[in-house]
């Protein structure tokens, strides 16, 4: 992605973040990303545009903090794996806040939006996958549907408690322990 594009997203995740979907205006997000008008128009075509690119941005991000966690680590196991792959997602940086804080925004406005539905379902489905395939390395004589329902409940547990940590009614501390309580959980459901 061109470094104006992704000028353009950063800011676009930071105006989301702080201000929902419904707060985002081209202007607005043109003058956080420092761009003209303009310019958004000739990448993203149109709002619609911006908000879909920018469902991917955070996606792709996620992905990237998460793969940068597991090069700078020592090896771990399958199921320590799993469960910092999942506490990666309770981490108070900046960068994780907005990821999370957009994440929710985009997830509240697809209810509205089938477009964006349609994106948010696409993005979801690659996460619960990327968990099921974890889960299958912990517990490999697992059923494909056991797998599957395990990643659901736990990457739609730590939405939950992201948002509920972002909005100050939960500590990190207390969610990211009730997260591993979770994996533990799982992990012990799908037997041995």
């Amino acid at each position: 992605m061109a470094s104006r594009s992704t000028q353009i997203l950063e800011a676009a995740a930071r105006v989301i973040a702080r201000r929902g979907v419904r707060g985002l205006r081209v202007e607005e997000l043109a003058e956080e990303a420092g761009v003209s008008t303009a310019l958004i128009y000739y990448h993203f075509k149109d709002r619609t545009g911006v908000l879909r690119k920018t469902l991917e941005f955070i996606s792709d991000r996620a992905e990237r903090y998460t793969a940068q966690a597991g090069r700078s680590a020592e090896p771990l196991g399958p199921r320590e794996e799993l469960e910092r792959t999942l506490l990666l997602e309770l981490q108070d940086t900046t960068e994780v806040r907005e990821n999370s804080s957009a994440w929710g925004e985009l997830r509240a406005s697809a209810v509205f939006d089938e477009v964006l539905r349609e994106d948010l379902a696409k993005a979801t489905l690659a996460w619960v996958q990327d968990v099921a395939a974890l889960l299958g390395q912990v517990r490999p004589m697992a059923s494909a549907a056991a797998l599957a329902a395990s990643a659901e409940r736990l990457t739609a547990l730590v939405e939950g408690l992201s948002m509920r940590w972002l909005s100050g009614m939960l500590p990190i501390a207390h969610a990211r322990t009730l997260m591993s309580e979770a994996v533990a959980a799982e992990v012990d459901r799908l037997g041995g």
